[in-house]
Parts: structure tokens; C-alpha cells; sequence
């Protein structure tokens, strides 16, 4: 295994964690044990932790500063014009900077690490292709079981910081050795939806009609997504997602807070894991909100720092 993999343990719940620092912070392995059943929550790649899969495809990618597609490989940002990396195959952006960039390790204990991505030190080239200096923390802590995402966004430029933050974490269906994915069902608590045309929003809210079922749960074995949904619905400034199976009682949840203003959800091709994946802002910001459609996109002022925590747990 990589010497750039980071072991976590929780010896009194059986948690255990693994991140691969130099594939941008992914936490790519999470188990926890519940009444004596091992639940393997996250799908990655066996090969992952090598490098050389694809940075977005295994356990729980980071997507910053923007999350999605931006149209093309360029956008235009207070009158000056940014050049991005083609990454999705179709001649588009996708999901930002720090996914495919090694961090650095500023803090590690035995259920806790915490790692650092800052563009002036990280990766300077980076200064000449987003409008700000950014430096993103994330401290994961395995807590009662638990596995906590800490995540803060600090501007240290000079000018003001425009953002969108997302995770992307691939949840494994089932989650228990041995099981079907038979009986098991897909929840997201989505009143809207976004029109994409070619994986990309056309500024287009509709009903979350054809797929009103996420409400209350459909089985995982019906679900083929690659949608962008709205409209969330949260509870004391917490949002819910989870899969879980009725027979069994057992449940995957990941909560956050209302910072989130959209939800993708994805099935990935090889059918072992569905992706329920919180953003700020919606995909191609800067196009949408040329356009009048209010995204999400945050701006943060020098100095300022954005702060929010993300919970998956297993019951």
C-alpha cells in the first residue's frame, strides 16, 4: 500500500478509515461495525490508493472550487477570461482543482487527520487560472462510530474568492459481505430538479416529478441517474440522505447543513454503488449566473473563511 495512505481507527466501535493523501484527501475506505456485522460503507477502485484510476471515481472525492462541469475549458469571471483542464471526455471542466492534486498532512492521530490544499504553495500555476488564492483544510474523525468530514475554505488572496464545494462519495450497495443489493433503497429529501442538456444545466427548474419517489425511498435495483436536484429539505439545518433496507433495518445516512443548495445523484456503470453527492452551487456557475439564475456560488472576502461539516454514519 501506498506511503501516502493515512490509516484511521475507532478500536471501541471497530471504524476504521484509509485516505490516499497524494489523490487528493479521498477517504476511500470507511467500515464501521454494528451489532456484531461488518458494514463496509464506501466503494473505491481495489487499485485506487496506486493511483493511475480515475480521481473521481472511488470513495469520496473533493470537489473544489467548483463542483460538475463548466462548459468548455475556459469561463469569464469580472471581465478577465480563465483557462480550466479538459476532464470529462466531453471537451468539458469537471470538478475542479484538488481531486487529482496530492495535499499535505498538518495534523494525524490515531482517529483523526486533518490535510491541506493551498494553491500558492500546492500548486502555483493555479493563481493564473481561478480568480483567487484558496486554501482548503479537511479534518476526518472517526467519532462514535461515525465517520466526520470537517471541511474549511479559507481566502488568503487579495481579491474575492468565488467558490462552489461538493462532495462525490460513493456509497456501496449493499453495504454488508455477502448481501443483495435486492431490497435495498435509495432516499433524498429533493423537491426539484435542474434540465441538463449534455450533463449541463440549462437554468431550467422543473418539478421533481419523474423521480418524486427519492422522497421516500426507491429501490436501488430502479435507480439510473445522473441528475441534479433542488430544493432540498432540512430539518434543524440538516439535510438527510440515505440508503437503507426495510427488512433488515439497517441504513447508511450522510447529513449536512443547509449551505447546500443541491444534491446530485449518480449511478455508476458497474451497479455496486450509488453517489449522493451535496454541492453548494450549482454546475457551470459563472454561465448560469451571467444568465440571471441564482446558483448558489459563494464569494468569500480576503481573509474570510468558510466552514461546514458533513456526517456519514451506519445504523
Amino acid at each position: 500500500m501506498s506511503n501516502d495512505v493515512i490509516q484511521l481507527s475507532e478500536p471501541e466501535t471497530g471504524s476504521r478509515a484509509a485516505i490516499a493523501v497524494a489523490q487528493g484527501f479521498n477517504c476511500y475506505e470507511y467500515q464501521t461495525t454494528r451489532e456484531g456485522q461488518t458494514l463496509d460503507v464506501l466503494w473505491s477502485h481495489p487499485d485506487f490508493a496506486q493511483g493511475g484510476q480515475r480521481p473521481s471515481g472511488s470513495g469520496i472525492p473533493l470537489l473544489f472550487p467548483f463542483g460538475g462541469r463548466i462548459r468548455g475549458t475556459s469561463f469569464e469571471y469580472e471581465g478577465r477570461q480563465y483557462t480550466l483542464e479538459e476532464g470529462d471526455g466531453q471537451g468539458n471542466a469537471i470538478h475542479g482543482f484538488v481531486l487529482r492534486r496530492a495535499w499535505r498532512v498538518v495534523e494525524h492521530s490515531a482517529s483523526r487527520v486533518v490535510g491541506e490544499f493551498h494553491a500558492a504553495q500546492d500548486d502555483p500555476s493555479l493563481l493564473e487560472r481561478w480568480p483567487s488564492d484558496f486554501k482548503i483544510r479537511v479534518a476526518y474523525e472517526l467519532r462514535s462510530g461515525a465517520l466526520h468530514s470537517q471541511v474549511e475554505i479559507e481566502n488568503p488572496g487579495q481579491q474575492p474568492l468565488p467558490f462552489g464545494f461538493a462532495t462525490h462519495a460513493y456509497f456501496r450497495v449493499p453495504p454488508a459481505m455477502g448481501e443483495s443489493s435486492e431490497g435495498w433503497m435509495v432516499q433524498v429529501p429533493v423537491r426539484g430538479e435542474w434540465e441538463l442538456v449534455n450533463l449541463l444545466p440549462t437554468g431550467e427548474k422543473l418539478p421533481n416529478t419523474a423521480n418524486a419517489g427519492l422522497v421516500d425511498g426507491l429501490p436501488f435495483d430502479e435507480c439510473r441517474f445522473d441528475n441534479v436536484f433542488t430544493d432540498l429539505e432540512f430539518t434543524d439545518g440538516r439535510c438527510t440522505t440515505r440508503i437503507f433496507n426495510p427488512t433488515s433495518g439497517r441504513a447508511i445516512t450522510q447529513t449536512f447543513d443547509d449551505s447546500f443548495r443541491h444534491c446530485v445523484v449518480y449511478t455508476p456503470p458497474h451497479r455496486e454503488a450509488i453517489c449522493m453527492e451535496p454541492y453548494t452551487a450549482l454546475p457551470d456557475p459563472f454561465r448560469m449566473e451571467a444568465a440571471g439564475v441564482e446558483t448558489g456560488l459563494r464569494l468569500l472576502a480576503p481573509g474570510a473563511t468558510y466552514r461546514t461539516e458533513i456526517v456519514i454514519d451506519a445504523q
